[in-house]
């Protein structure tokens, strides 16, 4: 059987060493495993879209910077673009197949696709909750006067109220966010670093406002950090940071386990359109 040569990747944002881990599964599931030139082929390519993605996360750091939130996170990207079921779960098994083939290797200490199960056929997207649901949600900081209370109920009115991405929010500056003449609005960058500018509700933005007045002030510990969510340390939050704040939040709430941060992304179109926003109206605010 030949031996099929990895190709080198050829995406600038790609780093030597992501690369170079790449291309030693690839050259392992050629010679070790036997894999025929197909198979090794569809590897490198939903490998590839992977490390592209992972690519478009701030603050990305190689293999080993990748959570379990990222790898959901790429899932969730898959189906929204379009994506088979299928093909979403072919691109599942290779990413537990890297990981589990890094993790051997010693070059992550914990692979964040333990446990992870391929989509099932017949999965849809996650289920929209109700307004309700949503308002006892976004209550649950608002019952607290803490610094970090105000910054939870101000990302949590942010998410809701615009429909952007967990990765848009916590890459968010203190500039990003504008009164206007008429209206306030924020300003995030989207995939393909595309600026989207997004009107804010009154109730999000007097919670906005409520914490850039007295909840940030107290978090960032004079640093001179330009992010507008901050942790306890004063640098600016985490994606993962902010999962866990969403799943404590969710319980509390009594709405399960599921309630993740595309839960309110597709809550919010779900009510928009049900509320007679059109549809393209809606499209461009996602």
């Amino acid at each position: 059987m030949a031996i099929v040569s990895p190709e080198r990747l050829q995406k600038p944002d790609l780093s030597s060493s992501m690369r170079l881990h790449l291309n030693g599964f690839l050259t392992f599931l050629s010679v070790e495993k036997g894999s025929s030139g197909n198979t090794v082929a569809a590897y490198r390519n939903d490998l590839q879209q992977l490390a592209e993605f992972i690519g478009t996360i701030p603050g990305s750091d190689g293999w080993e910077s990748v959570d379990r939130p990222a790898i959901q996170d790429f899932i969730l990207d898959l189906k929204q673009r379009g994506y088979s079921e299928t093909s979403v779960a072919r691109k599942v098994a290779a990413t537990r197949s890297f990981f589990a083939f890094l993790s051997a290797e010693g070059t992550i200490m914990d692979n964040p696709t333990e446990g992870l199960t391929s989509p099932r056929v017949g999965k849809t997207l996650p289920k929209a909750i109700s307004p309700n649901e949503v308002d006892e949600l976004l209550e649950q900081p608002a019952r607290r006067s803490t610094p970090e209370a105000k910054r939870d109920r101000a990302m949590l009115e942010l998410l809701y109220a615009t429909g952007m991405r967990v990765t848009e929010l916590v890459s968010l500056d203190v500039s990003s966010v504008t009164a206007g003449e008429t209206s306030p609005f924020v300003r995030c960058m989207g995939k393909g670093a595309k600026e989207r500018t997004i009107p804010i509700h009154d109730q999000a933005f007097e919670a906005l406002t409520d914490y850039l007045d007295e909840g940030r002030p107290v978090l960032i510990r004079g640093k001179d950090e330009p992010a507008l969510f901050l942790n306890r340390r004063g640098d600016r939050l985490t994606r993962q940071g902010f999962w866990l704040i969403l799943e404590g939040y969710a319980r509390a709430a009594n709405l399960g386990e599921d309630v993740t941060p595309h839960t309110l992304r597709h809550s919010f179109a779900t009510h928009m359109l049900r509320g007679g926003m059109p549809l393209r109206n809606v499209q461009e605010m996602l």
